[in-house]
């Protein structure tokens, strides 16, 4: 389950770090929080403009590491909130998950849709 904490980070600016392991090790990409859409059956749709190195390692290794947080959510020491997210991902180009985001978005490519297995707090 996505905690309310997280939903509530989401809705505030903010960075997503995406963390991935390829044959060549690790490899990391930022998107925005306003870009994620949550979606039904705990997962986060992210658009991909670009993401190559991303989607090579996804398909070598589909777990995910993601941190996603705020400065203006209240955390659980003072101003600033974020969320340890580890999951499973796949790139999608059709059907319902691309629609839903490239509707929001002209020049997605496809969507990273992450199913959440874990969201802890941080900070």
């Amino acid at each position: 389950m996505i905690p309310e904490k997280l939903k509530e980070v989401l809705a505030n600016e903010g960075v997503v770090a995406i963390a991935t392991l390829g044959p060549d090790g690790p490899h990391l990409v930022n998107s925005w929080n306003k870009y994620v859409t949550i979606a039904e059956g705990n997962r986060l749709l992210i658009p991909v403009g670009t993401m190559h190195q991303t989607e090579a390692n996804v398909t070598f290794n589909n777990q995910v590491l993601l941190t996603i947080n705020s400065g203006s959510v209240e955390g659980n020491h003072g101003p600033g909130a974020g969320f340890l997210i580890k999951g499973t991902a796949k790139f999608v180009t059709s059907g319902p998950d691309f629609k839903i985001v490239a509707e929001r978005f002209e020049w997605v490519r496809a969507t990273l849709a992450v199913t959440v297995i874990s969201a802890v707090q941080t900070w």
